[in-house]
């Protein structure tokens, strides 16, 4: 009989411990999962130091993303992994970007933001974002983006890649989150260039003014017929800023309300100008300023005025932007349908505020006065923006341009 002798293991003899993962070329296995590490120089110290990435299911996958990482980093474009969602770095970019960003167009800025790429792309997080996934956004935007589903205009969708581009720009070469720009190769909705529609007459204007000259504001839509001011520009103007012996008016800023607030700024282009003013805009302006000085008298104590706006309520208080924009369609209405009398043969037809603008630009255009001097009175930062707004009306002009020229020699 043979005796089979097994060895037991000792108990005061210490377990041999498993061997350590090993690192192959740049690749190991930690727990289920593989991983991988490159050495990245450091942007502002120039010392290069270890980033260790995990978290891949195979062997390849790791080697893969490893290769990717390092082409990256000899090219200076290495990106640390960052678990931030869209949502999150728009709000932080946002409120960064507050301080420099004009309130009006912040608010703008956070609107888009809210109601057309959080709902859609805002859990998302900001490093999985593809040019795809832009162009995807942008179609379901036109789809039914709009409130209650209803489509969103293409021009709706150059203003949210507006944004997008300019966040996403950030993040690549402000805060580095992302090695570059996919909103840049993101493809957009194709859109016809938009023309300002039809705009009134000379006699149309001439009536939709006598018109208003019996308001106490008639003086604001005359100046904006006649500079073509903007708006906002009108409503920050001051006396002082008016210059009735040369005839010439500064615009220096805006007004509008935010969620209540009057809010004043510089203007929509950050910069000055100077508008010239005709003899008859010089009246207007001087009755102006005596009617509203009347109006102080009157108020006494009750006068609200703290600083020498040139449009003001009756009171001395700045003008809310809504008053001037819901007079134009009231004040069209008194005239094609007077209460008293019978009803014009010829009624005014709908008009916004803003057309006014596009009326002064459009009278310079048609009438030969060179396209950077409209540029400058409207302003434009460049006449190239002139040409592209109004682009029909340079068509127009340039139908006579052969027989002018043609004019010309034969003389």
């Amino acid at each position: 009989m043979t005796t089979t002798l097994v060895a037991t293991p000792d108990p005061e003899q210490p377990r041999r411990k498993k061997s350590a993962p090993k690192l192959r070329d740049g690749v190991m296995k930690r727990g289920n999962t593989w991983s991988y590490v490159i050495r990245v120089k450091d942007p502002e110290t120039g010392e290069s130091k270890p980033k260790w990435v995990g978290g891949y299911a195979t062997e390849d996958d790791a080697k893969a993303a490893r290769d990717v990482a390092r082409v990256k980093a000899r090219r200076g474009e290495y990106v640390d992994r960052n678990a931030i969602s869209v949502g999150e770095y728009l709000d932080e970019w946002i409120e960064a970007h507050a301080v420099e960003i004009k309130p009006k167009t912040l608010k703008d800025y956070r609107d888009i933001i809210n109601r057309y790429v959080k709902p859609h792309i805002g859990g998302q997080k900001l490093q999985a974002i593809r040019p795809a996934t832009i162009t995807k956004l942008y179609r379901d935007l036109m789809a039914g983006g709009g409130k209650n589903g209803r489509k969103l205009s293409a021009r709706t969708i150059d203003y949210v890649h507006a944004v997008l581009r300019k966040a996403f720009r950030d993040a690549v070469e402000v805060d580095q989150v992302l090695p570059s720009n996919p909103v840049e190769r993101a493809k957009r909705p194709r859109r016809t260039p938009t023309e300002p529609g039809t705009v009134w007459t000379a006699e149309q204007l001439r009536t939709f003014l006598a018109v208003a000259r019996r308001h106490r504001l008639f003086a604001f839509f005359h100046l904006a017929a006649y500079t073509g001011a903007r708006r906002g520009e009108l409503l920050n103007h001051r006396w002082s800023a008016v210059d009735l012996d040369t005839c010439e008016i500064t615009i220096t800023g805006s007004a509008a309300f935010i969620d209540g607030e009057r809010i004043e700024g510089t203007t929509k282009t950050g910069r000055t100008r100077v508008v010239s003013i005709d003899q008859s805009t010089v009246r207007v302006l001087k009755e102006h300023r005596r009617q509203q000085a009347a109006d102080r008298l009157l108020a006494g104590e009750e006068w609200r005025g703290t600083d020498d706006y040139v449009f003001t309520t009756g009171w001395g208080e700045p003008i809310h932007p809504d008053t001037v924009s819901s007079l134009v369609p009231l004040l069209i209405k008194a005239y094609n349908s007077p209460k008293d009398g019978p009803k014009p043969a010829e009624p005014l037809p709908h008009a916004r505020l803003h057309d006014l603008r596009h009326i002064h630009a459009t009278t310079l255009l048609l009438a030969g006065v060179p396209v950077h001097v409209v540029a400058a009175r409207l302003g434009h930062v460049d006449p190239s923006v002139t040409l592209r707004v109004y682009a029909h009306v340079i068509r127009a002009a340039e139908a006579s341009a052969a027989e002018i020229f043609a004019r010309a020699i034969s003389d």
